[in-house]
């Protein structure tokens, strides 16, 4: 096989090969260098490499004596960089961090080099991943391949742009208000925001708080589970961190079925979404009907949920970035000094208020589920927009005046703890991507991901990556 034909070869098909030694984790690295030596100058997703580390890494690569769920053997992956690798340049986006080198691995990373992954290098993000448009004062824009002149989405855009051309097999994300969710919409993959503790995080300053996940990006639902496998487990330095159950979520991805008890939200109740956007997420669900599920436009009371999320979000930068204001106010770009300062100014009776509130709104979603096994609704409100638009502005008759605000379709979701998935279920008159969204109850990721797979399936789109970058009209 062609090393070409190495990047088209789905993520388990690439392990399969490994492991029967029909390949070598070093044949795979070159072919990801050279793939992404062709293409990532159209679109900017892979700024860093650490080739020869990669290469050394695959040259050491040996099985354990009884390889279990989630060994890679060997398979290369792309490192979001939000994340630290140890010795390998990370960012996170920021001219502060510019020359950034870690001396340890994030746990995540850790983890999966434990389990035969080999980094290959950092996929682009947005300034210490806040926004949703893939763009930063260090490595520039990250664009929609697509349509070049688009964007990719944010904050894990290099990840879904690497997955969406062949320059990747797998890539890490991480999803706060969709981060991860948003772009594999955008460019027709796979990304899942997991339950909290599902996939360790840290070593961090607050491994209590619940918004901020890290989670799986693939081509495909059951490449997605095998990733997922080899992220999970008990790490001792995230006290949330769920043990690894004991059926592998690739065995669940493999095994399809569709949920007897679908409800579908066009919007959630709470906000504008695109027309075309909407019909195209309808027609997918109707799919899913005409396949046997009950489908039923219904969905939890949402009333509240981007009040609560906006003030628990500004909390979280609080913890995480204050400093940064303090000491490099200059270097920041605007939304993140407006998203500290929103932070700075909160009372201790509003965060409370707004705990309260995504308690009761975590209730009112546990009723609605007594009766449903799936909520469907868009992933993003909009199809990917101009790479040169900060945020969408704007949508029908509804203004936003942030950068957060038009992400309420999923960060609505996140403040519920539930496992949502974005899978590809159509394209604009355009040819613009468009994902649905599927959210289960909490600690639900098996059920979610056979669901999935068996929407993945009517839906038929799996196959459409990965394409060659395709330019716009500059």
């Amino acid at each position: 096989m062609s090393l070409s034909e190495l990047t088209k070869a789905s993520a388990r098909d690439a392990v399969a090969m490994l492991r029967r030694g029909e390949i070598s984790p070093l044949e795979l690295v070159d072919a990801a260098a050279e793939r992404i030596a062709e293409v990532d100058p159209m679109v900017n997703a892979v700024p860093t490499l650490c080739l020869e580390m990669a290469r050394d890494a695959a040259e050491a690569v040996r099985p354990p004596d009884e390889p279990g769920p989630g060994w890679l053997a060997g398979l290369p992956i792309l490192v979001k960089d939000l994340t630290d690798v140890a010795g390998v340049r990370t960012t996170y986006g920021s001219p502060i961090f510019a020359d950034h080198l870690p001396d340890r691995d994030d746990v995540m990373v850790a983890r999966l080099k434990r389990n035969g992954a080999i980094v290959m290098g950092k996929s682009n993000t947005p300034e210490f991943g806040a926004g949703a448009n893939t763009f930063n004062e260090v490595f520039g824009k990250t664009r929609n391949p697509w349509n070049t002149d688009m964007t990719c989405g944010g904050s894990s855009g290099g990840a879904a742009v690497a997955l969406a051309t062949g320059m990747t097999w797998l890539a890490t994300g991480s999803d706060l208000g969709g981060s991860l969710r948003t772009p594999a919409s955008f460019c027709s993959v796979v990304g899942l925001r997991p339950t909290p503790g599902r996939v360790p995080l840290g070593p961090g300053s607050d491994p209590f708080q619940t918004l901020s996940m890290n989670g799986p990006m693939g081509r495909n639902v059951a490449d997605l589970a095998l990733m997922l496998d080899a992220e999970v487990g008990i790490d001792p330095s995230f006290p949330l961190s769920l043990p690894t159950p004991e059926v592998s979520f690739e065995v669940a991805a493999l095994q399809p079925k569709l949920p007897c008890r679908i409800g579908f939200s066009p919007d959630l109740g709470i906000g504008p979404v695109d027309p075309e956007v909407a019909a195209v997420c309808r027609t997918a669900v109707e799919k899913l009907g005409d396949a046997g599920a009950a489908v039923e436009e219904s969905c939890p009371d949402f009333t509240g949920a981007m009040d609560v999320f906006q003030t628990l979000r500004a909390a979280l930068f609080v913890t995480g970035r204050a400093s940064l204001l303090e000491n490099h106010r200059d270097a920041l770009k605007p939304e993140m000094i407006w998203n500290i300062e929103k932070g700075m100014k909160l009372t201790a009776s509003e965060i409370g208020r707004a705990q309260v509130d995504r308690g009761r709104l975590t209730q009112r979603v546990a009723q609605w589920f007594e009766a449903k096994d799936i909520l469907a609704c868009p992933v993003a409100i909009v199809p990917p927009f101009d790479v040169d638009i900060r945020y969408v502005e704007r949508v029908g008759d509804q203004a936003f005046d942030n950068y957060v605000d038009w992400l309420f379709i999923v960060a609505a979701i996140t403040l519920t703890g539930c496992p949502a998935i974005s899978v590809p279920c159509g394209f604009t008159a355009s040819g613009l991507p468009v994902g649905l969204q599927l959210v289960g109850p909490p600690r639900s990721e098996a059920a979610l991901l056979s669901a999935a797979a068996a929407a993945e399936e009517i839906f038929g789109l799996s196959t459409q990556v990965p394409i060659d970058p395709r330019p716009g009209n500059d």
